[in-house]
């Protein structure tokens, strides 16, 4: 026994490191296991969760608010040419103004329907407009016809016929003009052409439209107060305030149209601080 015991002592011996060696892999190979485990486990927890609440965004920052503040502000405008038309007679109506804002409501229907966020209110404020400026301005034909005044009468037509055909040419040629423009390659040319809010788009002509309006309201400069419609201005210059902030929370940002409604602001309320100060401080 002896000699057995010594024959197999080494073999006996040279079993264990390698029955320890297997213990600490299968160790090891099991902790590896368990440890993946426990993360699958936390992304599954973390993918169950619910997403946290996205913070609420305050009016100053709000597209929204400001567009329905500007849109309101844009049935203030229809409702001053409804009012004008019930209760004024049409010597209040300015031949300038009425068909510019004519114009001005037919791009701006389209761009509150195409802007993201759209804002169909604005959309159909602006429509209603179109319905309620056109009704003045017949009113304000047969007024200038009745005192005779064919001959003005006359050049309007001949200057609105103009401009129509001009942004009808416009419209027609864009699908073929503006290609054309981009692939010339001329700096700062094409790549206007060819941006989100360019002149091929009406991102860029309805705020281009309210300049006329300025425009309208720097022609219109030294117009009597008892002709000026108080309930259009005040319409007006609130339209500029909200739209001037709303122009920096829509998508693309509108710089254009953030100044053309300080400009909007600033000439309609200089002549609604002339009519109230000759209707009410100077009396």
């Amino acid at each position: 026994m002896s000699l057995l015991r010594c024959r197999l002592g080494p073999l006996g011996r040279g079993r264990q490191p390698a029955l320890a060696l297997f213990r600490r892999r299968f160790a090891s190979e099991a902790k590896d296991a368990a440890g993946a485990a426990g993360k699958d486990g936390v992304r599954a927890a973390g993918a169950s969760a619910p997403a946290a609440p996205a913070p609420a965004v305050g009016w100053w920052h709000s597209a929204q608010f400001w567009g329905g503040m500007g849109a309101l502000a844009g049935w203030g405008m229809t409702g001053s040419a409804i009012y004008d038309a019930q209760f004024h007679g049409p010597e209040v109506i300015s031949l300038s103004m009425t068909p510019v804002m004519i114009v001005y409501s037919s791009l701006f229907a389209r761009w509150a329907f195409v802007v993201k966020p759209q804002n169909l209110l604005l959309a159909a404020c602006h429509a209603s407009n179109v319905v309620a400026q056109c009704n003045q301005l017949r009113r304000a034909i047969e007024y200038k016809l009745s005192l005779g005044e064919e001959a003005r009468v006359r050049e309007m037509g001949v200057k609105a016929a103009a401009g129509a055909a001009v942004i009808g040419g416009l419209a027609l040629a864009r699908p073929v003009l503006q290609p054309a423009v981009v692939a010339m390659g001329i700096p700062g040319v094409s790549s206007f052409a060819a941006a989100p809010a360019g002149p091929f788009t009406v991102h860029f002509w309805a705020p281009m439209s309210k300049w006329l309006i300025s425009g309208a309201s720097f022609f219109d400069l030294n117009r009597p107060t008892d002709k000026i419609s108080i309930a259009q201005y005040t319409a007006l210059t609130l339209t500029g305030t909200f739209f001037t902030r709303y122009a920096l929370l829509v998508v693309p940002v509108n710089y254009l149209l953030c100044s053309v409604n300080i400009a909007l602001f600033a000439s309609s309320g200089w002549h609604l601080g002339r009519k109230v100060k000759a209707d009410y401080v100077d009396k």
